[in-house]
């Protein structure tokens, strides 16, 4: 219990604003849209106006001993931006975005997303790489790795990091780079927010102006053949072209024919950053197979491409997620993800498999950064999503039981910012022998835990006492 001269104080050191739980507000800084299964009631939530602000919040919490978990934009499914009872350092209101046209870089606030960010990077004829979804947070993102639409032309969004401004556990304000704190850097790279609380980032972008983007649609008793075709093409498959795959139901106002009202829906496609008549040479294989029941390739800018699939992760839904990188797309693969898919209890549901290797992500060396696995080429993701707190358990079930289906086919790997729960099992999937490499920087840079709502990587200590004996 902190006293009302305490809380007070707190509150006139800020230039944002500090919500208590009786205050206008507060509830609606507390939801998470992306996942109502989220539901935790903050002591206080500081929803900070810049660094000064982030620098504060820590001093207060250190001070007083209070919990502190760290939001962006509130899209992390596991809910780690909120915790019970403790303070909310909320950087959703830190919008900043500065661009470098002749340098191509750009310098973003935390909490800035995706869309809001190649929105403007558009008017310039670039775009930032990272995001299949545009209202995913540039913060979260980045640090968990930061697979995107441009993940194989030019790698994740931590592999177009140039630097970092970041606020430590001990309100330190530490620049991190390739040359400043680069073990810090490294960290940062995949690490999550074990390491501090990012106030700016600077990214190098890449000229991209007009791609050729969209979705082939299949009914869902036609996707057997239309997958095994797409693993063939994607052998083949340019580096401009970053494509996935997505098992969905159609939702009642997207307007399709009625081949693709009656089943699931398996959609092929994503984008492609060469020029248009090439791309549409590249693509016509993949467009003219079966042939699909609609083809929704278009001629977009980047921007626009960003969020074309933001309809398919609506906010106001319950979530579960689980995840894991494929040993291959096999038939045994697509077979289980097809069969799994027709008896899912939830028409929101939406399977993905990312094809983001052989291409510029594979050839970043496995030791420049933190982030665990290079060496995949699919990541399968399943996102259950549900309307009623009353399926939580038939969804919940259904999605364990998926994943325990597809265990022959999955690798004993995983990416972080996929993870739907954070447990030990899946942190060491996610991170590999560098697991121990993280926990001695750790040691270093946040020896109490202080950041631990997150993937959280423990300091040895914490983890040597955790352990089993």
């Amino acid at each position: 219990m902190l006293s009302e001269s305490i809380v007070q104080n707190f509150k006139t050191s800020l230039r944002g604003t500090l919500l208590a739980p009786a205050d206008p507000g507060y509830d609606e800084a507390r939801k998470l849209p992306h996942n109502l299964m989220i539901d935790r009631r903050p002591a206080l939530i500081a929803r900070c106006a810049g660094v000064a602000d982030v620098i504060a919040c820590v001093q207060f919490a250190r001070a007083n001993r209070v919990l502190v978990s760290v939001r962006g934009t509130g899209h992390n499914v596991a809910g780690l931006s909120l915790c019970d009872d403790g303070l909310v350092i909320d950087l959703s209101a830190m919008k900043g975005i500065h661009i470098d046209p002749a340098r191509r870089t750009a310098r973003v606030d935390p909490g800035v997303t995706w869309a809001e960010l190649n929105h403007d990077l558009q008017a310039f004829g670039l775009a930032a790489t990272g995001g299949f979804v545009g209202t995913t947070g540039v913060g979260g993102l980045t640090l968990g790795g930061g697979l995107g639409w441009m993940v194989r032309k030019y790698g994740c969004a931590m592999d177009n990091l140039l630097s970092a401004d970041v606020v430590t556990a001990d309100s330190r304000l530490l620049a991190a780079s390739a040359t400043e704190n680069p073990d810090l850097f490294w960290a940062i790279r995949g690490g999550g927010g074990n390491f501090g609380i990012i106030t700016s980032f600077e990214f190098r972008v890449h000229p991209v102006g007009t791609v050729l983007a969209g979705l082939v649609l299949h009914p869902l008793s036609k996707g057997r053949d239309a997958l095994r075709f797409f693993r063939e093409f994607e052998k083949s498959a340019t580096e401009d072209t970053s494509n996935s795959f997505v098992i969905f139901t159609a939702p009642s106002d997207l307007p399709l024919p009625d081949a693709l009202r009656h089943e699931g829906i398996v959609g092929i496609g994503g984008v492609c950053l060469g020029p248009v008549d090439e791309s549409e040479r590249t693509m016509r294989p993949l467009r003219q197979f079966g042939p699909p029941a609609a083809d929704i390739y278009q001629p977009m800018p980047y921007s626009a491409a960003q969020t074309m699939a933001d309809f398919l992760w609506p906010k106001g839904l319950y979530s579960y997620w689980k995840s894991s990188f494929l040993k291959s797309l096999s038939d045994g693969a697509i077979d289980t993800m097809l069969e799994f898919y027709a008896k899912t209890p939830s028409p929101r549901t939406v399977i993905v498999v990312e094809h983001d290797g052989d291409g510029a992500f594979s050839r970043v060396p496995e030791d420049a950064t933190a982030f665990g696995h290079r060496n995949w080429t699919y990541n399968l993701v399943v996102t259950t999503m549900w309307t009623n707190a009353a399926d939580n358990d038939a969804n919940i079930r259904w999605t364990r039981e998926f994943f325990d289906a597809m265990q022959p086919f999955r690798a004993d790997a995983a990416y972080v910012n996929y993870l739907g729960e954070v447990t030990d099992d899946g942190l060491r999937a996610a991170y590999g022998r560098k697991y121990e490499k993280l926990a001695a920087l750790k040691d270093k840079y946040d020896p109490t835990n202080f950041f631990s709502m997150n993937q959280n990587i423990r300091p040895t200590h914490a983890a040597k006492a955790a352990a089993p004996h």
